[in-house]
């Protein structure tokens, strides 16, 4: 094991964000082919949600039953990662021998969410255990490339890629499965891995009665109200705000806007070496609480250029505040527990996001859109109260 008193080698944080980037690729890969996977199946419109749900239901039922299993404390998560991610990407590619059947697709795409739980909750583990001081910033470019994967389908319809969509996700498949390989082989277990801990049922609710775990935890929850809504949202905001914009203009846009979040995810792990994870959260979760404030008069003003501006700041901070609350909690939770917690909490998370996006596109059903996202203000407004008590606190 590595002496923790040196710097980690220079190719564990590389190796890191490219396996991450490449694992969780496999979390989008249906939604740069869903118009075809639609065609095949002969889905009326309203039937597409199934295909985007899946993976995020697939996702909160794997994270609780590593949770439950305390899989990430008990295995050496390389192993695990490595695991997941091969078979993340035989589920994904699977799709190809299935895309006449919609309950196939939808099994299929639910147990590559599920298989998800050992790649994106995991890799922040790992990157656990080799950074300490300097965990809000590895966990910064972890989650940067998870955002820029996130974005991508978006730039991919922008610039009008016709790629046959089998091809599509066999090189998603690919390029996760040399992810997996690659961090197994090259990153090996760091030396702030904890011992592992035993199966226990309590283990999943052990790390809440820790005070500053739960409050990292309930800022994490307010953030998660926001950010996947405003994401999933962002380009029905666009067409709507900004009719003039074609329908590649939109998808364009709305790479560029989500894509910024990597920037503040980086941008805010290298502030944190200065100013803690918890100011860094703080105040960028502030700012994006102020943005769910503010749309109430940007989204009425026909101004493009300032919508679009306003957007690109507000994609910026609803995102960059996201790793800083995944080294918060890994910070406060038990050391023999921080996978579990890890994953837990990011479970719940995930399960706010299903609610948000389901109550926010019920409520655009009723009201004008301008009014619609300033109630995600909800949100960041509890994450605040609960995230007051680390502002502060030295080693957060």
């Amino acid at each position: 094991m590595a002496n923790p008193t040196l710097a980690p080698p220079a190719r564990i944080l590389p190796t890191l964000v490219f396996s991450q980037f490449a694992g969780t690729s496999l979390w989008f890969a249906g939604n740069a082919v869903l118009p075809e996977l639609q065609a095949s199946l002969q889905l009326q419109e309203g039937a597409l949600a199934l295909l985007t749900s899946a993976v995020q239901l697939g996702f909160i039922g794997g994270t609780l039953v590593f949770a439950f299993l305390s899989l990430a404390d008990r295995i050496s998560p390389r192993l695990l990662f490595l695991i997941c991610a091969l078979l993340g990407a035989t589920a994904n590619a699977l799709v190809l021998f299935f895309a006449d059947s919609l309950y196939a697709v939808l099994l299929l795409r639910a147990l590559t969410g599920f298989l998800l739980a050992g790649v994106y909750p995991v890799g922040m583990k790992i990157a656990a255990s080799w950074y300490s001081t300097r965990l809000g910033k590895a966990i910064g470019y972890l989650v940067g490339a998870l955002v820029l994967g996130t974005a991508f389908p978006h730039l991919i319809r922008g610039l009008g890629a016709t790629l046959p969509w089998q091809q599509v996700l066999l090189a998603v498949s690919l390029l996760a499965s040399i992810g997996g390989v690659l961090l197994y082989l090259l990153v090996p277990d760091g030396p702030y891995l904890s011992k592992g801990a035993t199966f226990k049922m309590g283990n999943m609710l052990q790390a809440f009665r820790h005070r500053e775990f739960r409050a990292a935890a309930m800022g994490y929850f307010g953030h998660m109200w926001e950010l996947y809504t405003l994401w999933a949202f962002t380009p029905l905001i666009l067409a709507t705000a900004a009719p003039q914009l074609s329908a590649g203009e939109v998808s364009f846009y709305a790479f560029f806007i989500i894509a910024a979040g990597a920037v503040g995810c980086i941008g805010g792990g290298y502030l944190s070496q200065v100013w803690g994870s918890a100011r860094v959260a703080f105040v960028q979760l502030l700012l994006s609480g102020l943005c769910c404030l503010l749309s109430v008069v940007v989204l009425q003003v026909d101004a493009p250029y300032l919508l679009l501006t306003f957007l690109l700041f507000w994609g910026i901070v609803v995102a960059g505040d996201s790793p800083q609350f995944s080294a918060l909690t890994a910070k406060t939770a038990p050391s023999h527990l921080v996978g579990t917690a890890l994953t837990i909490v990011v479970a719940i998370g995930f399960a706010i996001t299903v609610v948000s996006i389901q109550l926010t596109g019920y409520l655009l059903t009723k009201m004008p859109l301008q009014y619609v996202f300033a109630l995600l203000a909800i949100g960041p407004a509890l994450g605040l109260l609960a995230l007051r008590r680390l502002v502060g606190t030295p080693t957060l």
